[in-house]
């Protein structure tokens, strides 16, 4: 009966809605002879994510994030009940390309059997960012879970807010975004500073880039590391344009901009325009600050990463870290074309970028970096499969702290506050509360990759190989992932030095679980 009493209405909503449509539809003369139903058309237009979301869609049909995935975000942000009962719903058999993934009967690791086990635990990146060049500065990441880079400007001073202080609470890094490092940055988080083609934060009067003034900021913050953006998922090589009615006293001050007027990002970096000066440039920015380097981008043509990996492997310069951006990103406002059909989805082109580097016998040099639908555990144990030490993770992580995936990042009308700079949208976004639910995600997903991890028979998630993991082709047939992605059998691994460390750390901090007591007729 409770079902009916929930599903009758539902259903009845859903009809409605849908009946309402067709007839504003057909009735094309109906409207112009009564503008108040023409309006209603619009209306019920405007309304139709929430209508879908809500009523019409089933648990897996919303995109980008469907409804299952948002409420494991959710459930897990305020540590409610996670869990999902009667099997998955999900078209396994039928859904080429399904990653399946492949448990050990017995293994090294060997998983607690609580439920809770797992959720405090110290999760960190299995190499050290920066150790292979030597940079003074060189540091293991205390989490292989980070939030990508999200600029205060597009997301509100509140949810950057929340994002750092939840940083700070979960132990891991906040990207800044190419927006600047902001006064809501300074919030106990400890962060990568992003730099730009416009150089926020680190410019001078005129525009250019400023030493000075990146030793300054490097200076002020708890800055961990330098990632020098050359393109995103959601728009790869396109700049930006912040209107000037955006354009804050606040905003203005922390790009280092005039306030109210357009602030535009440029397509292309201004101090560097191929592989050889990005990394003079590289050095440069390791050699002044101390700081571990690297680049973000997304992966179109192959060239560059050919060319960037032959030189360094030739001229013993280098980025410490690589972040490989899928296509499917998408915190970035852009035009529909290159959101839906520009740039490699991320298994396609990370796996690219790691067999390049890999190829050239370079790839347990560099700190692997991935983002783009990552925050959901599935995805990720694949990405470390493929050889990510680390994944950022953004939408998801601005569904933790409200996000409703209402879609309306680019209009300034968000109505959770975490996309807008509209003062009334934004007070509604309480970001000690919210910084408490970004951290219990961000635990959550480091749990489940523990467990999964275990279930593997490994100690941590970085050591899942790609034998671990099967795409499904259809319903009779499945591809190993190093076969699917043209790998070799040892890589997608730390060097062997790196996975015996990581081991000695993990073993000492995460208790194992066991069995009952052993009978008098157990066979050992």
């Amino acid at each position: 009966m409770t079902w009916a009493r929930r599903a009758v209405p539902a259903a009845a909503a859903a009809l409605a809605a849908l009946a309402a449509h067709d007839l504003l539809q057909r009735n094309h003369a109906l409207l112009r002879n009564f503008p108040v139903l023409g309006r209603a058309r619009y209306l019920l237009e405007s309304i139709g994510p929430e209508l879908r979301q809500y009523i019409v869609a089933g648990n897996n049909e919303e995109r980008p994030f469907t409804r299952d995935q948002r409420r494991w975000v959710y459930a897990s942000a305020k540590k409610e009940n996670n869990y999902f009962g009667f099997g998955t719903d999900n078209d396994i058999e039928y859904t080429p390309g399904y990653p399946i993934i492949k448990h050990r009967t017995f293994g090294r690791a060997v998983p607690p059997s609580s439920p809770a086990a797992g959720h405090e635990v110290w999760l960190p990146c299995a190499k050290v960012l920066g150790a292979a060049r030597g940079r003074p500065k060189a540091f293991r990441p205390d989490s292989v879970v980070n939030i990508s880079g999200m600029s205060f400007g597009s997301l509100s001073g509140n949810a950057v807010e929340a994002l750092n202080r939840g940083a700070a609470l979960a132990g891991c890094l906040q990207n800044t975004g190419e927006g600047g490092l902001s006064p809501y940055h300074r919030r106990g988080g400890e962060l990568v500073f992003q730099l730009g083609t416009a150089y926020f934060g680190c410019r001078d009067e005129h525009g250019r880039f400023s030493l000075d003034r990146l030793r300054e900021v490097v200076a002020g913050a708890p800055v961990r590391a330098l990632e020098i953006k050359l393109s995103q998922g959601a728009k790869p090589s396109l700049g930006g344009l912040l209107p000037g009615a955006k354009v804050s006293a606040e905003i203005a001050e922390t790009r280092g901009i005039p306030p109210g007027r357009d602030c535009v990002s440029p397509s292309r970096h201004a101090e560097f325009s191929d592989c050889d000066s990005l990394l003079d440039w590289v050095e440069l920015l390791a050699a002044e600050t101390g700081l571990p380097v690297g680049i973000k981008s997304a992966v179109g043509d192959l060239t560059f990463w050919e060319e960037l990996a032959d030189l360094m492997r030739d001229t013993g310069r280098g980025v410490d870290f690589v972040t490989v951006d899928g296509g499917e990103a998408g915190t970035g406002a852009a035009p529909l074309i290159f959101t839906d059909s520009v740039s490699l989805p991320f298994q396609q082109g990370f796996a690219r970028v790691y067999r390049t580097f890999a190829e050239r016998g370079l790839h347990e040099q560099v700190v692997f970096v991935g983002a783009g639908k990552l925050g959901l555990p599935d995805n990720a144990i694949v990405a470390f499969a493929l050889g990510c030490d680390l994944v950022n993770v953004g939408r998801e992580a601005m569904l933790a702290i409200g996000c409703i995936q209402a879609q309306k990042c680019h209009t300034d009308t968000c109505p959770t506050g975490v996309a807008t700079q509209n003062p009334w949208l934004a007070r509604g976004l309480d970001p000690t509360l919210k910084s408490v639910r970004a951290a219990n995600y961000i635990r959550t997903l480091r749990r489940d990759l523990m467990k999964v991890a275990e279930a593997c028979g490994v100690e941590h998630p970085g050591l899942i190989a790609t034998d671990a993991v099967e795409m499904l082709d259809g319903r009779t047939a499945s591809t190993p992932l190093a076969e699917v992605h043209g790998y070799r059998p040892e890589w997608g691994l730390p060097s062997a030095a790196d996975r015996e460390e990581i081991i000695r750390l993990m073993t000492a901090e995460v208790p194992q679980g066991g069995s009952a007591p052993p009978s008098a007729t157990a066979q050992h």
